[in-house]
């Protein structure tokens, strides 16, 4: 564990949230035959009613900018958000293959989890990986996660008094 993890208790990651491995197949085959690339991040287990330490993978955003083509995709670093609950990348390889590249071996230096998915993006057709392109156990929890919607469920009364309070 590396100082930083050790000054601010950075646990490590217990698995991965069904629902959000799902998204990620589906986007993955959306995107298809283009690259799909996301970062992933996470939920202390503790908030999602596990009786252990550790992060679940939750969330994936999808980095603005970001470019894919059959080949590749390209993340405009400067816009990876750094905090504690970034836990590494997802992307697809839309020839099936389920190995780190030496280009994804470039871009794992960040995160401890990188998920690589591959064509035809069915329940297990992805694979996990560290840092250093090793294979590692991702377990797939149920878990329930929060309904997020409420976040656009908002009106222009809403956004009108949001302006008025940052004046």
């Amino acid at each position: 564990m590396g100082l930083f993890d050790r000054l601010f208790q950075r646990q490590g990651v217990v698995g991965i949230a069904r629902d959000t491995i799902d998204f990620a197949l589906e986007s993955a085959d959306d995107t298809h035959p283009n690259e799909y690339m996301g970062m992933l991040r996470g939920t202390p287990a503790k908030h999602l009613g596990m009786d252990q330490r550790g992060y679940v993978i939750t969330d994936i955003l999808v980095i603005p900018g970001t470019r894919s083509n059959p080949v590749s995709a390209t993340v405009d670093s400067n816009m990876i958000p750094n905090d504690m609950r970034s836990l590494g990348s997802i992307h697809s390889h839309p020839n099936g293959v389920l190995r780190p590249s030496d280009e994804d071996l470039g871009t794992f230096t960040s995160g401890t989890v990188h998920v690589i998915m591959g064509a035809p993006y069915g329940r297990n057709d992805w694979r996990a990986f560290d840092q250093h392109g090793e294979y590692r156990d991702l377990p797939v929890l149920d878990v329930d996660l929060e309904d997020h919607e409420e976040f656009f469920d908002f009106t222009q009364a809403d956004i009108d008094a949001e302006l008025r309070r940052d004046k």
